[in-house]
């Protein structure tokens, strides 16, 4: 009974109200089998935990809460699950948190180091794709799986 209550107490607090230490907003682009985004939003993270917020004309339109589980509206899953319904099966689990927070992906294969950023170039049988990630943004597009983020700051 005790592995229950510990089970149903870590599920739900996936998806609980975080206290974040940075808030920047962003114009993001989003280009996914499931997601088509441009517009403004705001990304905020803690140490712990980053949310996007996606906004159109002024109103928040989804929320992707990212810790042990990635939440959307739809609910709360794992982040292979999120990978495959949103994005592609054969990225890493935490692609998308390093995406949000500009850190090399795919343990920083092919990483080269530029005067504002780095770049990766990543391809294999599953996947063709271009990281930039620059002072002002970020741009993630995978040529095979047609999915693209392009997220930089407002004030560009």
């Amino acid at each position: 009974m005790q592995y229950i209550l510990l089970i149903f107490t870590l599920f739900f607090s996936a998806c609980s109200i975080k206290n974040y230490e940075h808030t920047q907003t962003k114009i993001i682009t989003i280009k996914s089998p499931k997601i088509k985004f441009y517009d403004v939003g705001y990304l905020r993270n803690s140490d712990k935990a980053i949310e996007l917020e996606l906004f159109i004309a002024g109103k928040s339109i989804e929320k992707i809460a990212i810790n042990h589980l990635i939440c959307v509206s739809d609910g709360c899953m794992s982040k292979s699950g999120f990978n495959k319904e949103y994005l592609n099966s054969a990225y890493p689990d935490d692609i998308l948190k390093n995406i949000l927070l500009s850190h090399a992906i795919y343990g920083g294969a092919n990483l080269s180091k530029t005067k504002n950023g780095f770049t990766q170039d990543i391809e294999d049988k599953d996947v063709d794709i271009i990281y930039r990630v620059e002072s002002n943004g970020v741009f993630f597009k995978d040529r095979k799986n047609s999915i693209i983020f392009n997220i930089k700051d407002l004030d560009e």
